[in-house]
């Protein structure tokens, strides 16, 4: 069978659209649920009562239907950029702005750089509605927004320019490679994207991380006593806790840890410590012994090496994807169907049309793979924090934190499957029962 540039485009673009109406299918499922399930399941009725159930519901609703329009935008326009082959368009215009700036058109690196800064800008422009109408009407009618227009400008600017300054010298180099790298192209690019990869992991927590928010030491007190002596229980390699002020930007609570070598941080956020708002008369958080139990789940992710398995398996991932590189880029088709004439072919299209194009079904079926993978990971931390004599603290803790994140619990299972990197905050506590028996760790 003969390929041609028109069957290959239409071929991307079938498959693009069937993808989205599996997803909107699943949707439209979980939608269904969120409009007609109006009834508190057994296991949260303790701790969950109608009023915060019926928020959850309706913050599910207004985040669903938010997704459906914005992925129905997304997909068409994607479908105009390829069927009008704006690509090309796009790399022209980089050209003509080389030339401007008196920059000979057979430096492809650089011109290379001016074509992702103008996709960079395309993207951050035409998708810029969608997050101001997210942050500001969805998440602000809900009560999480707690970012002022300033802090918000402030904030964007900030990704913008940041995704520039990492992006921009990493296809780069990656060009450089590709160019210059001769038959052995793969490995070495292969090796440069680790390194890379392991020193953005390495930096991000005390260079990157704090450009965004502020980040204070944990005072001295028994909540700091508990976490350190909880740390040295298991020889956990703590530097330091810390505290970010994440209620700035939003009232979405979280707990984490970093560092892939050596000493390693515990960074909380202060929204997910417990606190009592004395005007609307609720109290938000978790007390001392519930952050504990989380600490405890996420110090099973440490104990079961989950960071590192999960870079193992996207390190093999990513020698797979550059060796299917290798093997398609010098084929013309793949420029001339994006509207390239015949003998210009850019190594930057050819990483995207193979990587996100021609290698899309297999990215899909990948997701899928990873996303079940992920929720097998925090069971197993959840079964480890029960192990450590948290299953209490840790049950009531994922409770009130669903509440305090409006995340309604009952899901669709095909939906849950295709989406979760989490399990369901039911079947989290389902989990959790059937561990309590389990054997304890000193």
């Amino acid at each position: 069978m003969i390929i041609d540039e028109n069957l290959l485009l239409f071929l991307i673009l079938i498959f693009s659209w069937a993808e989205y109406l599996w997803e909107l299918y699943l949707s439209l499922r979980q939608l269904k649920i969120y409009k007609t399930n109006q009834t508190i399941p057994e296991d949260l009725k303790d701790m969950l009562n109608e009023e915060s159930f019926e928020k959850a519901r309706l913050y599910g609703t207004d985040k669903s239907q938010f997704k459906i329009v914005k992925e129905f935008y997304s997909i068409s326009l994607t479908s105009i950029i390829l069927y009008n082959r704006w690509i090309s368009v796009a790399w022209q215009k980089s050209e003509n702005i080389a030339s401007i700036l008196n920059i000979n058109l057979d430096q492809e690196i650089i011109i290379s750089c001016i074509f992702m800064t103008f996709v960079t800008l395309f993207n951050f422009v035409v998708n810029m509605p969608f997050t101001i109408y997210g942050t500001f009407v969805l998440e602000e009618k809900h009560g999480f927004n707690k970012q002022t227009v300033g802090f918000f400008i402030k904030d964007q600017i900030k990704s913008l320019v940041l995704s520039l300054v990492i992006t921009l010298p990493i296809v780069s180099v990656a060009i450089c490679i590709i160019l210059l790298g001769g038959n052995m192209f793969v490995v070495w690019l292969w090796l440069f994207t680790t390194v890379a990869t392991m020193i953005l992991l390495t930096i991000y927590p005390s260079v990157i991380a704090p450009l965004f928010d502020k980040f204070q030491p944990l005072s001295d007190g028994s909540l700091r006593k508990g976490i350190e002596n909880l740390a040295s229980r298991l020889n956990f390699p703590l530097s330091q806790v810390y505290i970010v002020e994440g209620s700035k930007r939003s009232a979405h609570s979280n707990a984490y840890f970093s560092g892939l070598f050596g000493a390693k941080r515990i960074v909380l956020f202060d929204t997910l410590l417990q606190k009592h708002d004395e005007v609307k008369n609720v109290t938000t958080g978790c007390n001392e012994n519930e952050i504990l139990g989380v600490l405890a789940h996420e110090l099973g992710h440490w104990k079961c090496s989950h960071i590192y398995k999960s870079i193992a398996l996207t390190e093999v991932n990513l020698l797979l994807l550059f060796s299917a590189f290798g093997f398609l880029f010098k084929n013309s088709l793949l420029y001339t169907t994006l509207g390239f004439p015949p003998g210009q072919e850019p190594v930057i299209i050819g990483l995207i049309v193979v990587l996100q194009l021609i290698l899309a079904p297999y990215n899909s079926l990948l997701s899928f793979f990873a996303t079940a993978l992920s929720r097998k990971f925090e069971f197993e931390a959840d079964n480890f924090a029960v192990s450590l004599n948290y299953p209490t603290e840790l049950r009531s803790a994922l409770i009130k934190l669903g509440k305090d994140n409006l995340d309604y619990p009952i899901y669709d299972k095909l939906y849950s499957a295709w989406y979760h990197s989490h399990p369901t905050l039911l079947h989290r506590i389902e989990n959790i029962k059937s561990q309590t028996t389990g054997a304890k760790i000193d």
